[in-house]
């Protein structure tokens, strides 16, 4: 009898544990699934704009970073201090375009996995994409302190904007490592399908970052560097609200110690889907660069208004480059699941969303170009010169939607090679041609500096086009089927 009782409290005692057991995985499952989110079922439209809405206010609110500095620099200190943020803030953006080609790249492979059920391979691919970007991110930042002076000098920065530029830059430069965190910790959540979070972060971040921006330019007078110190802090800031709430959700990296590891045949494919992104988003930058020394060669003035032109670009092609994101990252998820005929509706969808919007931004821009420039810096020379160039560059916003949607659809396949080499193409076989024939050789100034855009978008989309009609897209590069 007594035997019988102790195998009964044995017995209970099991059916306890296991049912311990199951409630507590049961947590774990129901944590990781706030944070995934199946893309390959339900109606596309819905889904792609859900997906993209957050996204395209993440990333308005990110840029609103350097236009915050723009605008409250220009108010307190001047079409000097304009200058040297727009030039300090290029640089700072090739080396976030950098990494934000190899976290794509992170995106299109966890989503094609998530997509095929490989759950070692998700493990795996976060693992080693954090760690090599710690490891990027600290090389970056000593080698970029050590040349920033040099690169100054061969953007041919305006002597009077130089310091102001060196200041900004400098600062920048220190929070290298917070951009990469953060975007890296964005395109991991956005390859399990979830834009909302990153959205909420970069939020909370940006308020932040104008608080400060009035704080230190304002009221202590900082200029360029009060500016930069603002950013730098806000981008912290966010990446560590990305931080705690992966830890807090069970993420599949628990960011201890032994958990920074390097896979080799994850990086390999990271670096063969991720770099060819980085080169192309460097060598497009590079090509604006090459635009803003022909513009800073035309005088300060000039050297403001392409800037000026510059951030509100930001704003006006976010709605192309937030639908095309999310049509890459729901087409990683179908193709990793084998649905082609879903990633290509997901592709005709993008577009017809993207350009919609963008339609509207062109009508706006070419009917009130004097009072947009004017938000920025009322100077009558820096407004006149703004107007001459947004006139022309404005007529990329009717182009981009096709293109971004196109280049979305390649990428998320996993071909991101032959996006690099249309973007590649595009930016050193016709925009930087173009600006310096129009520009410079036949001299028709910033209207002709602003067409180089344009036609540099067009002849991207075409090629892209005529891959997309080969239908070589349709085989994933990630997942052997």
């Amino acid at each position: 009898m007594q035997s019988l009782s102790i195998d009964c409290i044995i017995f209970i005692s099991i059916i306890d544990r296991k049912r311990t057991d199951y409630n507590y995985m049961s947590s774990i499952n129901m944590r990781k699934a706030s944070i995934e989110r199946n893309l390959t079922e339900g109606s596309v439209v819905k889904l792609l704009i859900q997906f993209a809405m957050p996204f395209m206010l993440s990333s308005l609110i990110q840029t609103l970073y350097n236009v915050a500095d723009m605008l409250i620099v220009g108010n307190y200190c001047g079409t000097a201090a304009i200058s040297g943020v727009n030039i300090g803030g290029q640089i700072t953006l090739i080396l976030t375009n950098l990494i934000i080609g190899l976290t794509a790249g992170g995106t299109v492979i966890i989503g094609q996995y998530l997509g095929s059920d490989d759950r070692k391979g998700v493990k795996e691919t976060i693992s080693t994409l954090i760690t090599f970007l710690l490891v990027v991110g600290i090389g970056f930042t000593i080698i970029m302190l050590i040349f920033s002076d040099t690169v100054l000098l061969l953007m041919q920065t305006p002597e009077e904007s130089y310091q102001q530029a060196r200041d900004y830059l400098d600062v920048t430069l220190l929070g290298t490592i917070f951009i990469f965190g953060y975007n890296a910790f964005s395109a991991i959540l956005r390859g399990f399908g979830d834009s909302r979070r990153p959205l909420i972060f970069v939020t909370i971040a940006c308020s932040i970052n104008v608080v400060l921006d009035i704080l230190l330019v304002g009221v202590y007078g900082m200029e360029a560097k009060g500016a930069a110190i603002a950013t730098v802090i806000s981008q912290a800031i966010s990446m560590i609200l990305c931080i705690v709430y992966l830890i807090r959700s069970d993420f599949a990296f628990d960011f201890r110690l032994r958990s920074f590891r390097i896979f080799k045949d994850r990086l390999a494919k990271i670096v063969k889907i991720g770099l060819p992104l980085s080169i192309q988003n460097v060598i497009v930058n590079f090509s604006f660069l090459v635009l803003t020394a022909i513009a800073n060669s035309m005088g300060v003035n000039a050297s403001a208004a392409v800037g000026i032109v510059g951030k509100y670009n930001g704003f006006a092609i976010l709605p192309a480059i937030a639908v095309g994101s999310s049509v890459s990252a729901m087409v990683a998820q179908n193709m990793g699941a084998g649905a082609v005929d879903r990633a290509k509706k997901t592709f005709y969808t993008g577009f017809i969303l993207a350009f919609s919007i963008t339609l509207i931004v062109f009508t706006v821009t070419q009917m009130f170009p004097g009072e947009i420039l004017a938000v920025f810096d009322d100077d009558p020379d820096t407004v006149s010169a703004g107007i001459e160039y947004i006139r022309t560059f404005s007529i990329d916003y009717l182009i981009v939607p096709a293109t971004f949607c196109l280049n979305g659809l390649i990428t998320g396949s996993g071909h991101t090679l032959i996006s690099s080499v249309c973007g590649i193409l595009s930016s050193i076989g016709f925009r930087v041609p173009m600006a310096i024939l129009f520009g410079l050789v036949l001299h028709k100034g910033l209207w002709g500096l602003g067409l180089a855009a344009p036609i540099a978008t067009l002849a991207s989309g075409l090629i892209q086009f005529i891959y997309y009609a080969t239908g070589k897209w349709k085989k994933s590069t990630v997942i052997k089927q």
